[in-house]
Parts: C-alpha cells; sequence; structure tokens
C-alpha cells in the first residue's frame, strides 16, 4: 500500500478571448470533442455538478473519472476534485484549479493540478503528460 503526492501546474496560450476558452468548458459537445476522443462523457458543468467520464485504458482496463465542480467563476476560474478508477480500484484523487486570464486578444490559462496516487495504479508524469496532451487538444479545437 502506497500513496505518492504530486503538483504540477501547465499552461497555454490560446489566441482567443477567455469567453471562448470559458465556453469549451462549460458546454458538453464542445468538451467532449477535446477532452474526450474516446468513451462516453456527461458534463453538469455548474458548481455542485458533476463530470464523468468512461473510456477504456490501453490494457482493455474499464476507465471511470467522476468530477465535482466546488468554483467556477465565468471566463476567470474553475476548481473541481476528481477521482479516477481503472476497473473497481481507485487510483487517483485530485484537486485541480483552472486560471483564464485574457492577454491582448488571447488567454493565457494556468491548470494546477494536487494528485494523490494510491497504490502505484497511475504516476505522476503519466498524469502530467495526459493533462498536456488534452489541452494541446483544446488548443487544435479552439482554431
Amino acid at each position: 500500500m502506497t500513496v505518492t503526492h504530486s503538483t504540477f501546474t501547465l499552461e497555454r496560450t490560446y489566441p482567443v478571448p477567455p469567453a471562448r476558452v470559458f465556453a469549451a468548458w462549460a458546454d458538453q459537445s464542445a468538451k467532449t470533442r477535446w477532452f474526450v476522443p474516446d468513451g462516453s462523457h456527461e458534463l453538469d458543468f455548474r458548481v455542485g455538478g458533476r463530470e464523468t467520464v468512461d473510456a477504456t485504458g490501453p490494457d482493455g482496463t474499464a476507465l471511470s473519472v467522476v468530477s465535482t465542480y466546488h468554483d467556477i467563476v465565468p471566463e476567470q476560474r474553475i476548481v473541481y476534485s476528481s477521482t479516477l478508477s481503472g476497473g473497481k480500484v481507485l487510483a487517483t484523487v485530485s484537486v485541480t484549479t483552472v486560471e483564464l486570464v485574457g492577454e491582448g486578444d488571447g488567454t493565457r490559462l494556468v491548470l494546477t493540478e494536487q494528485d494523490t496516487f494510491l497504490d502505484g495504479a497511475e504516476e505522476p508524469a503519466w498524469r502530467e503528460q495526459g493533462t498536456g496532451d488534452w489541452l494541446d487538444r483544446l488548443g487544435e479545437a479552439l482554431k
């Protein structure tokens, strides 16, 4: 039984205003396009609302992500907590803060995630890489 703690921050700059970036997080069909390339996705984007993703991992394991939104400031900030399970085994618990800062005609997105990894089921580097990948897909979706 092991526990590993990790925190990382990723930044991206998108050439669209904060309202467009925020909308890409808030609208289920828009978010599904960049956040869930394979699997099912449900989004109730409000404080106290839940988001679920069900997918299959590379090894065929059923993956389930359940998030709860705790703070939403339109066009500025989103804070949520998530659990990731592989099969019926809890792998990670995390808290994520997304900050949107207008810069000229664009937006600087700053994502900070604090993670608790349980029993080696996931590694901090995997999570950071995967999060970076979906932030890059967000950038493509905003073009």
